[in-house]
């Protein structure tokens, strides 16, 4: 089983899909990401902001980040880096994974999981 590792900056909540301002990059990425479960990929987030204890023990995240904040997130295939500074699509992940992105996958619908003013999925 292949793994995905997020190094997330600081956000409000887990996954960023909070809040008043929901940056719509956050809530499609957190739609990709339940994609790639549902593929069997394993996939781990870590927020800057609630786990500050996963980053300071991955070397490779500490020097990333040593070249600046900007560089988050970050994100890790098998140990790997394979994206940093961006949140890349479901198009760009799937071929890092060598997954097969079908048609229906690839236009699978923007939506938010937060109700309108509802503050926190």
């Amino acid at each position: 089983m292949k793994t995905l590792e997020i190094y997330d900056p600081a956000m409000c909540c887990p996954t960023g899909v909070c809040g008043v301002d929901v940056d719509p990059a956050l809530v499609q990425f957190a739609a990709d990401l339940a994609w790639l479960g549902e593929q069997g990929i394993r996939v781990t987030r870590y927020n800057l902001g609630q786990e500050p204890q996963a980053f300071a023990v991955n070397a490779a995240v500490l020097k990333e980040m040593e070249a600046g904040i900007d560089r988050l997130p970050i994100l890790f295939i098998d140990g790997q880096i394979v994206s940093t500074g961006l949140y890349p699509s479901r198009a760009q992940m799937a071929q890092k994974l060598g997954l097969v992105l079908t048609d229906s996958a690839e236009a699978a619908p923007k939506k938010s999981c937060c109700t309108p003013k509802s503050g926190c999925c």
